[in-house]
């Protein structure tokens, strides 16, 4: 199994482009009438963030250590969030349009940043052209067979729970209706759309609930599609559970791994965890010993390539954000964040973490990225800096072999090994000051100097004797071989 190589060295970044940035570049915006920018986002409506905004703040993500962007939907839809896509070859004129994804693309790319999109082909919105063909037409329409529709006349508004729709609906929500995917003329379709954008530019896919797509060969031939206009295009799915069938190497790269997520918030934030649980995810407190084992059983579930090119995030849009159901706790946040900085797989930062933004489960969590800089917790910005620096500066954090050394109550040390490189990194994730001995035979011939926290004093480097680490409390040690 190959996975392409930029993936295992990115660090990427999750926006929700109607929340990141307004530009006031984008002249359709002029004709409508917006939100106020920082209205609550269960108010639902449309504030304005476009791909200018984006493409204004490629500074700001450059600084942060950004390699790679992870937009939300993009494509014309009547919904701030875009998964009610109604035309998937065209940019909502609300975001720039075509031309403003073009000028971001272009400038990410100068930037050797990569763009990767959100890939919704499970199914489409109301206003899709093909099901409001059908909806004028009935069974005459030649695009009826591209939904499973079950009697007519077809009913897009159910008026009363007793008359609902009579299509199949993603989540049975009438809003969004599902493709047939057997029917050739979909697939054909859907690969199309595909193959156009990455043909267009785009650096890979992450797809949306691929496992609701059930017809046989779909994803092998979408992948076929895609790798042969790109064969480093990036292709990972949303799945929330364990996933090794699949990453065989006939479908996907790598999945977004909440199995990492919900072990790694529960270690680190134990005893200030908010009751939330979402999806497969729960949150209750663990200890090291059980940390391991999630660790080390995840990095048996897959192939070494797969492992490295898996996307580990702390949370999402469909979910609260990491400091709020770390309850607000930023000294576990910065731990799960190292966390995920020294382990495989392309950490990725959803949009706001990285200056405190906290707030509970959809829509909350879709609330627009303050303007003002007074509003940013800049200390969390400055150690997010240095956290990707630290990532970036040591390959052997990337690729390198994981070993758990030792989890024991709330330490737990990791070594990394690629070549001739090495690192050890120790977590104290306790409330008092923790004292680690490390065992002589743990530690390479050459020295390990100290890589964080950025300040490390040099007498802090281990020699390849028995050495005695002492931890304060909430304290995190890195050791690299330069």
């Amino acid at each position: 199994m190959h996975t392409p190589d930029w993936v295992k060295h990115a660090v990427f970044y999750q926006i929700f482009p109607d929340r990141f940035v307004r530009s006031g570049e984008v002249k359709h915006q002029e004709a409508v009438q917006l939100k106020p920018w920082g209205t609550p986002p269960e108010e639902q409506g449309f504030q304005g963030g476009d791909l200018y905004g984006v493409i204004n703040r490629l500074d700001y993500l450059e600084e942060l250590g950004v390699t790679a962007l992870y937009l939300n939907p993009i494509f014309e839809s009547a919904a701030n969030h875009r998964y009610h896509t109604y035309d998937y070859y065209e940019v909502d004129p609300l975001l720039g349009g075509n031309e403003a994804f073009r000028a971001l693309l272009d400038a990410a790319h100068a930037r050797n940043m990569r763009v990767v999109l959100d890939g919704v082909f499970n199914h489409a919105s109301r206003g899709f052209w093909p099901l409001h063909h059908v909806l004028e037409n009935g069974k005459d329409s030649p695009y009826v067979d591209w939904f499973v529709i079950r009697d007519w006349p077809l009913r897009p508004y159910a008026p009363d729970p007793d008359t609902p729709h009579n299509y199949a609906a993603w989540a049975g929500i009438p809003a969004l209706p599902e493709f047939d995917t057997t029917n050739p003329e979909v697939r054909s379709f859907l690969l199309d759309v595909a193959e156009y954008w990455i043909d267009f530019g785009i650096d890979g896919w992450r797809l949306d609930v691929p496992d609701e797509i059930e017809a046989k060969g779909f994803w092998e031939e979408f992948r076929t599609v895609v790798k042969r206009v790109n064969p480093e295009a990036y292709l990972v799915g949303e799945l929330w559970g364990t996933s090794p069938s699949w990453l065989q190497g006939d479908r996907f790269d790598g999945v977004m791994n909440y199995p990492l997520l919900g072990p790694t918030l529960s270690f680190f934030g134990a005893g200030s965890l908010r009751d939330y649980s979402k999806a497969h995810l729960t949150f209750e407190p663990i200890d090291a010993d059980a940390f391991a084992d999630k660790i080390e059983g995840l990095l048996a579930l897959y192939d070494w390539e797969a492992t490295c090119a898996q996307l580990n995030l702390l949370d999402s849009h469909d979910m609260a954000r990491a400091l709020w159901i770390l309850g607000e706790n930023t000294a576990a946040l910065r731990q799960a964040v190292l966390f995920l900085m020294t382990m495989p797989g392309a950490p990725c930062i959803y949009y706001g973490d990285e200056i405190g933004l906290s707030a509970a489960g959809d829509p909350h969590c879709r609330e627009a990225f303050p303007r003002d800089e007074d509003d940013w917790d800049t200390d969390l910005l400055s150690f997010y800096r240095a956290a990707t620096t630290l990532r970036h500066r040591h390959e052997v954090l990337r690729t390198g072999h994981v070993d758990v050394l030792q989890a024991t109550g709330r330490t737990l040390v990791v070594r990394r090994t690629l070549d001739d490189q090495t690192a050890l990194v120790a977590f104290n994730a306790g409330s008092t000051a923790a004292t680690i001995e490390i065992e002589a035979s743990d530690l390479p011939s050459r020295t390990l100097s100290p890589a964080w926290p950025p300040t490390a004093e040099a007498d802090l480097a281990l020699q390849n004797a028995a050495p005695t680490v002492r931890l304060s409390p909430r304290a995190t040690r890195v050791w690299a071989t330069n």
